[in-house]
């Protein structure tokens, strides 16, 4: 159970307040889930009404239609804002003393704003976005790294219902196009300079260059980094157009859009081909967060429940985890934002920065992707020099299956350093819903690698080849039932076929999510990476993350990726690729011992046919292994038709899956 036992947990409350709302019995979590999903009109209402949304219209008579997947009506005839949603927080959190924000960046540069200053800030830009006509369906995009600005357009944005899109400096310009000149902005913000690992980055030539490439932008807000060489006369400074007096603040209400008014664009993460532009409204988002809460078990930093909750989720501008970090806003909760690497200088790397940064800001939920508390296992972090760690009550995982050994090393890390040891809040989903499936939930027993439960209101499943449901094998994940935060449409799919084809068309009125899933008799969940990367060995199927758990436990292994490569109709190559600790070779001891792992941990079916050096592993933005892109170059297709290099963490990597397909092929043709 969770050592943050003072605490009382949300979903306690809520469980409670539902009964008394609809006078059922929820004896246990299992039946709690069971009305969410069977009764969803009365769900998604106590949902809303415990959560408190805004709204000056009120509720339909149905809050969900009964239209089939992707056409069930939300809420008809239901006004809301986003940003009216976070401001109704102002008062009590100002009365309070906690800042809306704590920033920090590379060189130490520490920022506070408050609930008062904030609400000036976005009501000035969004007075000066509609002083350039700026209105209702406009697109504002944005190319900022995670930095207080990038907080203040978007708010500013969602005020006035225009709909937002934003890529991370990180990413390149060819994949920045992509996404941008699909949905015609009107307005780029954009910073001409950044700092990561340790390094400027002058980015003023590619502000230029996309000025160039996006003719539909009419004005252009420039954040000035103090590390560009050059000047872009033509923007605005976005500094003045923020800057708020109080007649701008005394005069701002963000206006009410119907529930299903586009909110924000995010794009597929590039592991299943080119991005899809997503768009997801302004009630569906608000819904999905509150849902959401009740499994985090984040609360108001002016709330007794939870005084001072600081939360952060460690994410560039790029993944979908920003949008969630942002989402802390709308209960109240100071978000704790850090801009740089988490892993320090490239040329003296150091898994301690973002501990640091927790302990200075008294974090109390902390999160990240699965692969930072891998590498900070593996670096052998001492806990003790991160400092006071005692505030942090939860932590959090998402992007890729956490293995259960890192979870238990990192909790017995910070129990060795003298904090209590956290609640482990691991979560799975998806940029496509913005949310998750499967989730965590502070009253049920711990699963050290999984995933507690299943998400109210979720109706989840793992499907077999003919859609039955299985129940302890790992099967297709689907969802049965409608979410609000399924994506309205797609950006430039006005006949739905694409979006159809992407989720709907293996299982007909069901989402199909892509993912090898189990959910076993207790309710918990494991997720076993991507079923279209699925290792099928002679009829045996095995998820690619159960062989990394398997090896990257061993010492000499930093990281690795794995891919069953068809050679013909009737055969496969298993190749495995790893990244040894010690030099550009995997020496036979190391070959041996993964061997090995793998034979006893799985079965000897998975154990490769070829374990090759690599000196690291293709990842996209949000630290994803590009499996099925490796798998396609290896079966013969050419690089630029599977992965675009401008939309990964690391493509400087590429040259040696190249070299390495190139010689594959001769030696199987």
């Amino acid at each position: 159970m969770s050592t943050s036992a003072s605490v009382t947990p949300l979903i306690r409350q809520f469980r409670e307040h539902a009964a008394e709302k609809t006078g059922r019995q929820f004896p246990d979590y299992h039946a709690l889930y069971a009305w969410s999903v069977n009764q969803p009109d009365e769900f998604w209402r106590v949902v809303w009404e415990f959560e408190g949304i805004a709204s000056p219209t009120p509720l339909p008579e149905r809050v969900v239609g009964s239209q089939p997947m992707p056409g069930t009506q939300w809420f008809t005839g239901t006004t809301v804002n986003y940003t009216a949603q976070v401001f109704r927080h102002v008062a009590a959190a100002h009365a309070a003393g906690h800042p809306a924000i704590i920033a920090e960046d590379e060189q130490g540069a520490v920022a506070q704003i408050g609930w008062n200053e904030l609400q000036a800030c976005v009501a000035a830009f969004a007075n000066s976005l509609k002083a350039r006509g700026i209105r209702r369906g406009d697109r504002v995009v944005a190319y900022l790294p995670n930095r207080p600005e990038a907080v203040i357009a978007f708010l500013a944005c969602a005020s006035i219902g225009a709909i937002w899109a934003i890529c991370a400096p990180d990413m390149g310009v060819p994949a920045i196009l992509d996404r941008f000149r699909q949905i015609e902005p009107r307005i780029l913000v954009a910073t001409d300079g950044v700092r990561y690992a340790g390094r400027t980055h002058d980015r003023s030539d590619i502000v230029r260059q996309l000025i160039a490439e996006l003719p539909t932008v009419e004005t252009v807000f420039l954040i000035r980094s103090g590390h560009a060489t050059r000047e872009l006369p033509e923007a605005v400074d976005f500094m003045d157009a923020s800057r708020a007096d109080i007649e701008t603040e005394a005069a701002f209400e963000p206006e009410w859009v119907p529930f299903t008014h586009p909110l924000w664009i995010v794009y597929s993460s590039g592991t299943t081909g080119k991005p899809k532009a997503l768009v997801h409204s302004h009630g569906g988002i608000l819904l999905a967060a509150a849902a959401g809460r009740l499994h985090s078990d984040l609360g108001a930093s002016y709330d007794r429940r939870t005084p001072g909750e600081r939360f952060h989720w460690f994410s560039s501008t790029g993944w979908m985890m920003w949008n969630m970090q942002v989402g802390g806003l709308l209960c109240g909760t100071t978000i704790c934002i850090f801009d740089g690497s988490p892993t320090g200088a490239r040329d003296e790397p150091d898994l301690g920065v973002l501990w640091r940064f927790a302990a200075r800001n008294r974090v109390t939920f902390f999160g990240s992707g699965a692969q930072f508390y891998t590498s900070t296992v593996k670096a052998g972090f001492d806990f003790a020099n991160a400092g006071d760690l005692s505030p942090l009550r939860s932590l959090g995982s998402t992007a890729s299956p956490l293995p259960a050994n890192v979870q238990m090393a990192v909790s017995s890390g910070i129990r060795a350093a003298g904090a209590a040891s956290p609640w482990w809040f691991n979560s799975a989903g998806g940029t496509d819903i913005c949310g998750a499936f499967c989730t965590g939930n502070r009253e049920l027993p711990d699963a050290p690698g999984r995933l507690q439960c299943r998400q109210l209101g979720a109706g989840v499943e793992a499907w077999d080849e003919i859609g039955l449901p299985v129940t302890g094998e790992v099967g297709e994940l689907v969802c049965t039932r409608p979410l609000p935060n399924m994506p309205l449409y797609l950006w430039g799919d006005p006949d739905g076929e694409r979006y159809h084809d992407s989720y709907f068309a293996h299982f007909p009125g069901v989402w199909r999510h892509g993912d090898w899933l189990r959910i076993d008799p207790d309710g918990s969940c494991e997720i076993f990476g991507r079923s279209d990367a699925t290792i099928n060995r002679g009829g045996h199927r095995m998820g690619t993350s159960e062989i990394y758990n398997a090896i990257e436990q061993l010492d000499g292994v930093t990281d690795s990726l794995v891919v069953d490569v068809r050679v013909d109709a009737a055969d496969s190559r298993l190749l495995l690729f790893v990244v040894p600790s010690d030099g550009n070779a995997v020496p036979p001891d190391l070959s041996a011992r993964i061997t090995h792992a793998i034979r006893v941990s799985l079965s000897p079916r998975f154990v490769p046919d070829q374990i090759l050096a690599v000196r690291a592993v293709p990842r996209t933005l949000s630290s994803k292994r590009q499996e099925l892109p490796i798998k396609r170059l290896f079966e013969g297709s050419a690089i630029e038709n599977v992965i675009d290099p401008s939309a990964m963490a690391n493509p400087e990597c590429l040259a040696d899956y190249i070299a390495l397909a190139r010689a594959f092929q001769r030696e199987t043709t």
